[in-house]
C-alpha cells in the first residue's frame, strides 16, 4: 500500500501533458467488442482502470497487447457473460459491457458494477433504453442479464441526462434494425469521441455533442485505428492546482473549448488564463475572488471538477458556493479537508467555503478519484507536510500524477506504508 507524501507552499512552474481522457477511453475500449476484430487505440491513459478494464476484456477472450499509450485490442473470439464478478464490481465503467454485449450478440450478462461511492447511481435509464430497442432485462441476483431476440430501433428519451445511460444505448444500438433516436442525450465530449471511433468502425452515428443523437443500424463493423481526445478532467486538475498555488503553468494537449466553464470560472476568480490552440496557460500572482458554481451536465460545470473547486475556493477571499445538481452525497470529501483547518459548510447540496482560513498540512484519506484530486491541490497550495492514504482511488483516474507535479516544482512523492 503507498501513500502520497506532499511538502506544500510550492508555486508550480513549467509545462505539463495531459494524457488520454478516462472518461473516453472506458467506453471506446468496450466499444471493440462491437467490432469482433482488430483495433489499434493510441493515446490511451496509463491508470488503473484502463489496467483492469483490459484485464476484463482478456478474461472474456480478447487478445491485448500494450505499449505503455497505444493498446492493440482483437475482439473476434470475445464471450458475452464472461467478465469476472470480481474484477466489474471495481468500476463503474463496466456498466458498458452490458450495451456492448448486448449489441453484438443479443445477450449479455454482467456483474453489478462499482466505482466512486458518490451517491445513488442507478441504471434505470439503461435499461429503459434497452427495452425500447426490444430487450428483456433482469437487475436481479447481483447481474443484470438482458437478452432479445432481435435489436430494433427505437424513440429513447431520457428522464435525466445521463452519461453512461447514452454510451449504452449507442453500443446496443449500433447493429439495430433502423433507425434509434436518442432524446436528451449527454454531450460530453467523450460522447463525441465514442461516437466518432465507432464510425469509424463503420457505424453511422449522427448527432452526437448535441440533445438529439441519432443511430441507423448497420450490419458489422470493422477494426480500425483511433486516438482518444485529451483528458479535459486532468487538465482542468493541474489548472486549479496551479492557481491554488500561485503558479505559472502551461497545459499541454487539450483542446480548450471542452474547458470553457472551467476557464470561465478561474477568470472569473481574477486568475490569468489564455488559450492556445491546443494549450492553455494558468498564472496567479495576487489574490483571488470568491465566486459561486453549480455543476451541470456539459456544457455546464463539470460535476467531475466539483471537489477540486471546493479546494480551490479554501484559497480565495470571502465565502464561495459551490452547489452541487448532478450527484447527491458529493460531500464525503469535506471532512477529510477539514483536518487542514479549511472552514466548509453543507447545507443540502450546497458547500459553503470560508476561504482565508489558516490551513495546514494533515494526514487525509482519499475517498474517491476526484475527492483525491482535491487533497492533492490542497496538499500543495499548504504550507507544511501533507500525507494522503487510498491513493489507488486517485490513480484509476490520473496518468503520473505523482511524476508530472514533480516536473512542476513540486515537492511531492510517493512512498509505501509499512
Amino acid at each position: 500500500m503507498d501513500k502520497i507524501v506532499i511538502n506544500g507552499g510550492t508555486p508550480l512552474e513549467g509545462t505539463v501533458e495531459i494524457s488520454g481522457a478516462k472518461n473516453a477511453a472506458l467506453p471506446i475500449l468496450m466499444g471493440t467488442i462491437l467490432t469482433g476484430d482488430r483495433c489499434v487505440i493510441e493515446n490511451v491513459p496509463e491508470i488503473l482502470d484502463v489496467d483492469l478494464t483490459l484485464e476484463i476484456l482478456e478474461k472474456m477472450g480478447a487478445m491485448v497487447r500494450r505499449d505503455h499509450t497505444t493498446v492493440e485490442i482483437d475482439t473476434t473470439d470475445i464471450q458475452p457473460g464472461k467478465s469476472p464478478y470480481e474484477l466489474v464490481s471495481r468500476m463503474r465503467g463496466s456498466t458498458y459491457l452490458i450495451g456492448a454485449e448486448l449489441g453484438r450478440f443479443k445477450e449479455a450478462k454482467v456483474g453489478m458494477t462499482g466505482g466512486c461511492n458518490f451517491g445513488i447511481r442507478p441504471i434505470d435509464q439503461h435499461v429503459k433504453g434497452f427495452e425500447a430497442l426490444g430487450a428483456k432485462v433482469d437487475t436481479r441476483g447481483g447481474f443484470v442479464e438482458a437478452r432479445a431476440d432481435e435489436l430494433v430501433g427505437a424513440e429513447v428519451y431520457f428522464d435525466v441526462v445521463s452519461v453512461g445511460a447514452t454510451v449504452n444505448v449507442i453500443l446496443a444500438s449500433v447493429f439495430a434494425k433502423g433507425t434509434t433516436v436518442l432524446e436528451n442525450a449527454a454531450r460530453e465530449p467523450h460522447i463525441v469521441d465514442l461516437a466518432n471511433f465507432l464510425n469509424a468502425c463503420g457505424a453511422n452515428i449522427t448527432g452526437a455533442g448535441t440533445e438529439v443523437i441519432k443511430i441507423k443500424g448497420v450490419e458489422k463493423l470493422h477494426g480500425s485505428s483511433y486516438a482518444i481526445i485529451p483528458d479535459m478532467i486532468e487538465a482542468g486538475t493541474f489548472m486549479f492546482a496551479a492557481a491554488a498555488t500561485g503558479g505559472n503553468v502551461k497545459v499541454n494537449n487539450v483542446i480548450p473549448k471542452h474547458l470553457d466553464s472551467i476557464s470561465a470560472k478561474l477568470t472569473e476568480m481574477g486568475v490569468y488564463v489564455e488559450e492556445l490552440d491546443d494549450a492553455i496557460i494558468v498564472k496567479r500572482d495576487g489574490e483571488m475572488k470568491n465566486i459561486n458554481v453549480k455543476t451541470r451536465p456539459y456544457p455546464g460545470f463539470p460535476t467531475d471538477m466539483q471537489p477540486q473547486m471546493t479546494a480551490l475556493l479554501c484559497f480565495a477571499n470571502g465565502d464561495s458556493k459551490v452547489t452541487e445538481r448532478v450527484w447527491n452525497n458529493r460531500f464525503r470529501y469535506v471532512e477529510e479537508l477539514r483536518k487542514t483547518g479549511a472552514n466548509i459548510d453543507i447545507a443540502g447540496e450546497t458547500a459553503i467555503i470560508h476561504g482565508g482560513a489558516e490551513l495546514v498540512g494533515a494526514p487525509m484519506k482519499s475517498v474517491d478519484l476526484r475527492a483525491g484530486a482535491a487533497m492533492v491541490i490542497m496538499g500543495l497550495a499548504i504550507n507544511g507536510r501533507t500525507e494522503i492514504t487510498d491513493i489507488h482511488t486517485i490513480e484509476r483516474g490520473y496518468d503520473n500524477i505523482v511524476k508530472k507535479l514533480r516536473a512542476l516544482g513540486a515537492d511531492i512523492r510517493k512512498v509505501q506504508i509499512r
